[in-house]
């Protein structure tokens, strides 16, 4: 090689080099585009307004900066409509450039884009869709519970909790969803296999105006507790037809979305006294716990839902795994790769929660107690704590999986 061939090729690999540099330093200097998707329109939108509530919450307090970067929030409707939800999910992506999707509430929209985001690669954090198999049988990798869990992951432990109470004669009644299904069937398969009893299941219709019929029809069981799986306005509903037709001396047990505060807010003492369980308890007295409570609801003038802390402790987890890798979210596997690792220490979640090896937070389960504050409020209280629970329980991830999915034909009930 001649001189000047040597000076070409070497004035051609500095520019390379260069322009990568560059590229790379231009990348770093670039927002992270956070796409958030919640129902701002439709049947659960009070919900997503606290879901959007949560994560701009989170990054008021760091400055709309993660690792030294700042975050552009893009936010999108998706109307409570699955078709809507993929519509806007590909708008995120193939438009605004989002390097990850964070939300949806609903199952049927979470699913919808998750199947999208399995050809696409893109990273999707959905702290509340809570459908069992999104991280069992139909594992998608970059689909990661931030701050999320399984829908029968708490009734397990419930199940053991009734149990030992007493109560062995449990009927139950539940929204006829597959949300509704799974939860049901974590109690049931707990209970009966430590001797208990599913006396009758009764499943209605989304947005059941009248219980009547089906109060009627418990209140001439002979049981020990009612399980009730409800959201939204069901659960209003539900909790004042109980109170009303004199069943309060029955122990009402629910899932936790029935004494969400997004519930509980705007009832009486009829929600007192019922038990739920969760990985959180806004009327815990743990430090972190208290003061988010205590400054969310002095932004928002009112108790942190579900919705707004699953989304603001999704966010948190997100920042700390994103610091892990110095800022640098466009090399997906490496994102997903620190997320799966992070674990999120001293949080609203508890002292210390990380992943289990399908990608569901592994936590501390709190048995909680509807209970009046000193201003008239009611919030959660935890009585018990299940340490360390993994959305499979104490069985064996395995062996558990070749088991069907809970459903209204399978409830996991182990026969006398």
């Amino acid at each position: 090689m001649n001189r000047r061939q040597f000076l070409k090729t070497t004035t051609a690999a500095l520019a390379v080099t260069g322009a990568g540099s560059w590229r790379g330093a231009h990348a770093q200097d670039a927002p992270i585009k956070i796409g958030l998707l919640a129902p701002l329109t439709g049947v659960v939108a009070s919900g997503g307004k606290e879901m959007v509530e949560g994560v701009q919450f989170y990054l008021e307090q760091v400055n709309s900066q993660i690792a030294g970067r700042k975050v552009e929030l893009v936010i999108e409707d998706d109307a409570s409509n699955p078709d809507t939800a993929l519509q806007k999910a590909r708008r995120l992506v193939e438009q605004s450039n989002c390097h990850m999707l964070i939300g949806d509430l609903l199952a049927n929209t979470g699913l919808a884009v998750a199947n999208y985001v399995k050809g696409t690669g893109t990273p999707y954090f959905i702290p509340i869709i809570a459908a069992d198999d999104l991280t069992q049988r139909a594992r998608i990798r970059n689909v990661i519970r931030v701050a999320g869990y399984t829908a029968s992951e708490f009734t397990h432990p419930l199940g053991d909790w009734a149990l030992k109470q007493g109560y062995k004669r449990i009927a139950t009644i539940s929204q006829d969803y597959t949300f509704g299904h799974e939860q049901c069937g974590g109690l049931a398969q707990v209970l009966t296999e430590g001797g208990g009893e599913i006396v009758q299941q009764f499943w209605h219709p989304l947005n059941t105006a009248d219980f009547s019929p089906y109060l009627g029809q418990l209140a001439d069981l002979k049981v020990d507790a009612i399980f009730a799986m409800e959201t939204g306005a069901d659960s209003t509903r539900l909790i004042q037809q109980y109170a009303s037709f004199g069943l309060k001396k029955t122990p009402l047990l629910m899932a936790m979305n029935g004494t969400d505060q997004s519930v509980i807010r705007t009832l009486g003492e009829e929600c007192e006294g019922i038990i739920s369980p969760a990985h959180f308890a806004e009327g815990s007295d743990n430090p972190v716990t208290a003061k988010f409570v205590k400054d969310y609801e002095a932004k928002y003038g009112k108790i942190p839902s579900l919705y707004g802390f699953s989304m603001y402790s999704g966010m948190m987890w997100i920042d700390a795994a994103v610091k892990k890798i110095g800022g640098k979210v466009e090399d997906r596997d490496a994102f997903i790769d620190s997320v799966l690792t992070t674990e999120l220490v001293d949080s609203p979640l508890g002292k210390t929660v990380k992943f289990d090896a399908y990608g569901n937070p592994i936590y501390d389960v709190y048995i909680r107690k509807v209970v009046k504050r000193a201003d008239g409020k009611f919030w959660n209280v935890p009585i018990q704590t299940y340490p360390n629970v993994s959305q499979f329980w104490k069985y064996d991830p395995e062996t558990y999986l070749k088991q069907p999915p809970y459903s209204r034909t399978f409830q996991g009930i182990k026969k006398a």
